[in-house]
């Protein structure tokens, strides 16, 4: 049995961002270049065995999860701040449930013009079946 917390991650993240930046476009998908701006995708990139607490039986215990964010910004002047303040959010709410930060940094869109600016950030962290949360470091 597969642990899946994908929604619960997502709802906690997207609701917070609506809030503090009404009109933000949100989603669970990847998007090449947003046709809405500001822009974050939340995707989980991975849900893998955490192979030391599988049983005998065979039972999945816990998983070790990553999740990669992107955040896109079109703004004439204050692009990359406004991306900075919106990752810092995304930061602030992935820490807060457990998950912990292992690289953060802007990226060039391929293929596309330089007025958008996007930065991407990734989170893992080990949940068990009763959807508890570890962080790993």
């Amino acid at each position: 049995m597969v642990i899946d917390i994908e929604s619960e991650v997502f709802t906690h993240v997207a609701n917070a961002l609506r809030s503090q930046f009404p009109g933000i476009f949100v989603s669970g998908e990847y998007v090449t270049a947003p046709t809405k701006f500001p822009a974050v995708t939340i995707i989980e990139m991975d849900n893998s065995l955490y192979a030391r607490t599988k049983d005998l039986e065979g039972n999945e215990n816990h998983s070790v999860l990553m999740y990669e964010v992107n955040v896109y910004s079109n703004l004439a002047s204050g692009k990359k701040t406004q991306c900075k303040s919106i990752m810092a959010l995304v930061d602030n709410k992935m820490q807060e449930i457990g998950f912990a930060r292992v690289g953060c940094s802007p990226v060039a869109l391929p293929n596309t013009d330089k007025s958008i600016y996007r930065m991407i950030a990734r989170y893992r962290a080990v949940v068990d079946r009763q959807k508890r949360i570890y962080k790993i470091i």
